[in-house]
C-alpha cells in the first residue's frame, strides 16, 4: 500500500465530488429516452468534443501504450495512430450526415437506411452484438487496467477493484444518463491530463533515467525513439505502420474509431444541437486525441525501458503482486507510478480512476442505448412508455457492469484484446464508409460483412474451449489483410447478388440526408445533394486535417527529442494547414 492519508485525501474528495456533478443531472435525465442518451440533443462542440476526448482516456490506455512502446518502439503506435485517417474522415464527411439523421443511437439508422425484414434483423442483432459482446469485452479491457494498476498501487485483489470502480461508476451513469456522463467528463479530462503530465514529469526525472535528455540519448532507447519503423525490417514494418496505414483505418471496425463514425462518437454527435457543432466536436476530439495527449504517455513509456529492462525486473520489484494478476509489458505504466510523490501520487490514482469512470459510463450508457431502444422498444414492448425506457435502461446499465466485471477477471493483457476486436471487425469498415454515398449497399451487405468477419477471426485463432482446428501459418498483418480480403469479396458479392433497399426507403434517405457525390444518381437522377457542401473540398479538408494532427504529434515529439530545428518545421506545416482547414470550411457546409 503506496498512498498516504494525503494521498486518499485527495482520491476520495475527487470521488465526491464526481459523484455530486454527475447526480445533480439525475432529475433532467429521467425525462425521457431523449434526454437521458442524448441530453435532449443540446449540447455545444466544446463538451461534447471533450467528452469523446476523455472516453478515449481510459486506465487501459497508457498501459497500451507501454506496451507498445516496450515491445515495438514509439513507432508502434502506428497501429492506433493510422485512426486518424478515419477519425478526420468522419470530420468532413459524416458528422453533419449523423446529426441531419436525426435517429436516437446509430443502430436505429438501419431501418432509415436499409428496408425490410433484414433491416429490422439487422438492427435486432446489431444492438446486441455491439451494445452487450463488444461493448462488454472493450469494458472489460478498461477494467483489466484499473485491476493492473490496483495490483501494483495497492496490492488489492482484482475482485476488490472492479467491485469499487464498478459500484461508483454505475450509481451516477445509471441515474444521470448522458448528461451525468459529459458534465462529468469535462472535469475527468482535466484531472486525468493533469495526473498524466506529472506522471512523465517524475519518469523523466527518475534517479535512473535523469532528465529527458539524457532519456532520449540512453543506449537503452537504441531503435525505441524513432516516429517511424525500420522498413528494412519488413515484417515489423508491415505490421506497425505498412498494414495500418494501407488497410486498417478504412477496413477495421474498432470502438471509437469506426470508419464513417459510429458508437458512442455516433451518440454525441446525435446530442449536438445542430450540425455544425457535430462537426467541430468531432474535430477537436481528433485534434485533441491524436495531434495532443500521447507524448505524456510514450514518455513514461520510454522511462519504463531504463528503470524496468525486462519483465523479471518488474516481477522482482513488486514481489507482493497477486498472483491473480497477469505478468505482461503494460504493468510497467503502473509501476513507475509508484515513484511519484505523495499528494502527487493520490492525484494520478484520481486521475486514472477519472479516465476509467469516463469510458466506463459513456460505454454503459451507449450499451444500454442499444439495448432499450433497438431491441426492447423496439421487438419486445413497442408501446412502453419513456418512464418505462429510462427504468429499462437503468437496469440494463446495471446488468452491463456485472457482465463487464466477469469477463475483466478472465483477460491478461490489453493488447491482446485491442488485436482480438481488431481481428473481429476486419473487412467491414467499407461497407460503413459506403453506405451513406452508395446507393446499392444494402442489409445484406452489412449482415454478410459482420458474419464472415467473425467468422474468419475464429478460424484464424485455430480453437475454442477444447476444440482446435489447424491455421496458416501467418504472421499478425498476414492474418488481418486476409481477413479483410476475404470479408470484402463476400460482402461485395452478396450486395451485387440480392434485391437492393425498395427505392421509396432509398428516395427518402437521399431527400432527408443530402449525401454528397453521384453514387445516388441511380435511385434519384440528378437531384442535388447538399448544395453548400463540395466533395473536392472535403477531400481537401480530410488531408490538410490528417496532415496537421501528424505534424503536430511529430512536432511535439521532436522538440522532446531536443531536435528544435525539425520541431519548428512541422509545427509550421501544422499550423497552416489548421489554416488552410479553416479557410475550406464554409464550402463544407459549414456556417
Amino acid at each position: 500500500m503506496l498512498l498516504t492519508s494525503f494521498d486518499w485525501a485527495v482520491v476520495v474528495l475527487y470521488g465526491a465530488v464526481v459523484l455530486v456533478v454527475g447526480l445533480w443531472f439525475t432529475r433532467r435525465a429521467g425525462t425521457d429516452a431523449e434526454s437521458y442518451f442524448l441530453a435532449g440533443r443540446s449540447l455545444p462542440w466544446w463538451i461534447l468534443g471533450t467528452s469523446m476526448v476523455a472516453t478515449t482516456f481510459s486506465t487501459d490506455t497508457p498501459n497500451l501504450v507501454t506496451d507498445i512502446v516496450r515491445t515495438g518502439g514509439v513507432a508502434g503506435n502506428w497501429v492506433w495512430w493510422a485512426f486518424a485517417l478515419t477519425g478526420m474522415l468522419t470530420v468532413f464527411f459524416y458528422a453533419k450526415l449523423w446529426r441531419r439523421s436525426g435517429v436516437l443511437t446509430d443502430v436505429e439508422f438501419y431501418e432509415l437506411r436499409y428496408s425490410g425484414k433484414e433491416a429490422a434483423f439487422l438492427r435486432g442483432f446489431r444492438a446486441l452484438y455491439l451494445g452487450v459482446l463488444f461493448n462488454v469485452m472493450v469494458m472489460a479491457s478498461v477494467t483489466l487496467a484499473a485491476i493492473k494498476i490496483g495490483g501494483v498501487l495497492l496490492g488489492i485483489e482484482p475482485a476488490v477493484v472492479v467491485v469499487i470502480l464498478a459500484a461508483l461508476t454505475l450509481l451516477y451513469s445509471a441515474t444521470a444518463g448522458l448528461w451525468g456522463v459529459v458534465a462529468t467528463d469535462l472535469m475527468l479530462f482535466a484531472v486525468a491530463m493533469i495526473g498524466a503530465i506529472a506522471a512523465a514529469v517524475v519518469a523523466v526525472n527518475h534517479p535512473d533515467v535523469g532528465s529527458l535528455g539524457e532519456l532520449v540519448r540512453n543506449p537503452a532507447l537504441d531503435g525505441s525513439l524513432n516516429f517511424l519503423p525500420d522498413f528494412s525490417d519488413t515484417s515489423t514494418a508491415l505490421a506497425v505502420f505498412i498494414v495500418p496505414i494501407a488497410i486498417q483505418w478504412w477496413s477495421i471496425w474498432y470502438p471509437g474509431s469506426e470508419p464513417g463514425g459510429g458508437g458512442y462518437l455516433a451518440q454525441r454527435m446525435l446530442a449536438a444541437k445542430d450540425e455544425d457543432n457535430a462537426l467541430k466536436a468531432v474535430l477537436w476530439f481528433n485534434v485533441a486525441h491524436y495531434g495532443v495527449r500521447p507524448w505524456p504517455w510514450i514518455l513514461v513509456a520510454l522511462a519504463s525501458i531504463v528503470v524496468f529492462p525486462t519483465l523479471e525486473s518488474i516481477q522482482v520489484a513488486f514481489p507482493d503482486l497477486p498472483a491473480s494478476i497477469p505478468l505482461g509489458h503494460d504493468l510497467a505504466y503502473p509501476a513507475m507510478l509508484t515513484f511519484l510523490p505523495a499528494g502527487w501520487l493520490g492525484l494520478v490514482v484520481a486521475s486514472l480512476a477519472a479516465a476509467y469512470m469516463s469510458t466506463i459510463s459513456t460505454h454503459l450508457n451507449w450499451g444500454a442505448s442499444y439495448i432499450v431502444q433497438d431491441f426492447w422498444r423496439r421487438f419486445v414492448k413497442p408501446d412502453a412508455t419513456e418512464r418505462q425506457a429510462v427504468t429499462a435502461a437503468r437496469v440494463s446499465t446495471a446488468l452491463l457492469t456485472v457482465a463487464m466485471t466477469l469477463v475483466a477477471l478472465e483477460l491478461e493483457t490489453a493488447l491482446e484484446t485491442f488485436n482480438i476486436i481488431l481481428q473481429i471487425g476486419a473487412g467491414t469498415g467499407l461497407v460503413f464508409i459506403l453506405r451513406w454515398f452508395w446507393w446499392r449497399i444494402n442489409a445484406w451487405s452489412e449482415i454478410s460483412a459482420m458474419v464472415v468477419s467473425f467468422a474468419v477471426a475464429v478460424w484464424l485463432r485455430g480453437g475454442v474451449g477444447d476444440l482446435s482446428w489447424p491455421v496458416p501459418d501467418w504472421n499478425a498483418s498476414t492474418q488481418l489483410v486476409a481477413a479483410v480480403a476475404m470479408t470484402t469479396v463476400v460482402w461485395l458479392s452478396v450486395t451485387l447478388l440480392t434485391r437492393p433497399t425498395d427505392r421509396d426507403v432509398l428516395a427518402a434517405f437521399h431527400a432527408r440526408i443530402r449525401p454528397m457525390g453521384p453514387g445516388w444518381t441511380a435511385v434519384v437522377g440528378d437531384a442535388p445533394g447538399e448544395e453548400e457542401e463540395s466533395p473536392t473540398a472535403a477531400v481537401a479538408a480530410w488531408f490538410l486535417g490528417v496532415t496537421a494532427i501528424y505534424a503536430a504529434l511529430f512536432a511535439t515529439g521532436s522538440v522532446l527529442y531536443g531536435n528544435a530545428g525539425a520541431g519548428l518545421g512541422l509545427g509550421t506545416v501544422a499550423i497552416v494547414s489548421a489554416w488552410l482547414v479553416l479557410r475550406l470550411l464554409p464550402r463544407i457546409g459549414l456556417r
